[in-house]
């Protein structure tokens, strides 16, 4: 350790009030409890394994009252959040720039208020979620039953404090960079709802063409309105756009499924590919990650941009459309790679996707056995659908991949940006890089 850090624990750098609690037992936290507006409680599903400093959704609220007998288990901005039972690992620094005056902690979490004078937050915020206290935690934990950690132990939970100047350098630097992935991830997600609503006003609800056949203007460029014809003709659909026909999703794309690996597939060699499941298609390529030198065929190899289709697993989280941005992998069995027909824009089959999944995931529902479902190429051949002519394809495919391509642009800047601040977390908070040493493009 450097001369000047101090090795110290998590119970030396709390507030010294209600520094570091859990949540209330269970029984003063019932369900019964819960209301639609109020003191917002925090969840497991607020927090991340290191991914984002905290997720300001799927609140579920008590009232004031309620929060104020349980007093001891409210948090404010700044305080970081550990889950106690469950998903160990998880952390969540609770943001500045929220309506929220106060939260209460579930009963399955815990809080440390650190005390300024000693310790900056931000600081160990990124202590305590880097890869390897999450390992040491999840290490540590009693797998007896359903993981499970204490404030004691987090209260002797190791740190090392640079001094307080250099924490907060620290902090700044990689919390640039978070804020910066949050502002894309945040505009992506607006690129998302365009693009979405877009396609159902055009595909779904057909709206220019029951404009034009009231006699009402469009409101689009002359180019996009000449696209769409003024009436409907009846389809096996019911009434489509003259010029369109009926057909199936299936034939829009050919839906080629992953390979199945066995134990001995897998391989630890620098010329092994990552083998891309569900999770990997949710989190990217992590230390869970697979990999493998076997060449089961090339129409199972994926590389950046590829559409994919997971069809298996829990209807509710797994069934979904993805694009893959992470460089070439192998493609596992129960995830389809979907290439799309001659003639028919990605961008237009990944959001005619994207409109499908409800549908989908209640296909998956209905044929759910121990927690998974899947969807099957019959599914997919049953799923009648209205499908443009090939100008209609084309000129609505290049509105359509101004959205896709914008989006896809900002998913790799975030890839980038999260590379670059996971390579510089774990050497910047032990010491081996130092704030002092970084360009950051100031004049000396």
């Amino acid at each position: 350790m450097l001369a000047e850090w101090e090795n110290t624990t998590l119970g030396n750098i709390a507030a010294p009030v209600y520094g570091l609690v859990d949540g209330p037992f269970g029984s003063n936290l019932p369900a019964s409890l819960y209301q639609a507006q109020g003191i917002p409680v925090i969840r497991g599903s607020n927090l991340s394994l290191g991914k984002e400093k905290f997720k300001l959704h799927e609140f579920v609220f008590v009232s004031n009252g309620t929060a104020n007998k349980l007093a001891r288990s409210t948090c404010k901005a700044g305080d970081i959040i550990f889950t106690k039972k469950g998903t160990l690992g998880q952390t969540g620094l609770i943001p500045k720039n929220t309506r929220y005056e106060k939260f209460l902690l579930s009963s399955n979490q815990m809080k440390l208020t650190v005390d300024p004078a000693k310790a900056d937050s931000g600081y160990v915020f990124y202590c305590v979620s880097s890869e390897v206290s999450r390992t040491k935690i999840v290490q540590d934990a009693s797998i007896t039953g359903v993981p499970k950690t204490n404030l004691q132990y987090i209260q002797s939970f190791p740190i090392s404090l640079p001094p307080l100047p250099e924490q907060r350098a620290i902090a700044h630097i990689l919390g640039t960079l978070d804020d910066k992935i949050e502002l894309n991830s945040k505009m992506n997600e607006t690129l998302e709802a365009i693009a979405r609503a877009l396609f159902k006003s055009w595909f779904v609800d057909f709206d220019p063409v029951r404009r034009k056949q009231a006699g009402q203007a469009t409101g689009l460029p002359p180019e996009i309105d000449a696209l769409f014809p003024a009436e409907f003709e009846d389809s096996a659909l019911g009434e489509v756009p003259k010029g369109w026909r009926v057909g199936n999703i299936y034939e829009e794309a050919l839906y080629i499924n992953g390979a199945a690996f066995r134990d001995s597939d897998f391989s630890k060699s620098p010329a092994a590919l990552p083998v891309i499941k569900i999770a990997e298609l949710k989190s990217g390529v992590t230390d869970s990650t697979k990999f493998t030198e076997q060449n089961k065929g090339d129409k199972y190899y994926i590389d950046s941009g590829d559409l994919l289709f997971s069809w298996s697993g829990n209807p509710d989280t797994s069934i979904d459309v993805f694009v893959w941005q992470a460089g070439k992998a192998v493609l596992n069995q129960h995830i389809f790679r979907v290439v799309p027909a001659d003639g028919t824009p990605k961008s237009y089959l990944y959001y005619k996707l994207k409109s499908m999944m409800p549908i989908f995931t209640e296909l998956a529902r209905n044929k759910q056995t121990t927690g998974l479902g899947h969807v099957t190429v019959q599914n997919l051949r049953d799923q009648k659908v209205a499908i443009p002519d090939a100008r209609m394809l084309a000129g609505s495919g290049a509105v359509l991949s101004h959205y896709f391509d914008r989006s896809l642009h900002l998913q790799r800047e975030i890839q980038s940006l999260s590379k670059i601040r996971d390579t510089l977390l774990p050497k910047l908070i032990s010491g081996e890089l130092r704030v002092k040493d970084l360009s950051l493009g100031h004049k000396s």
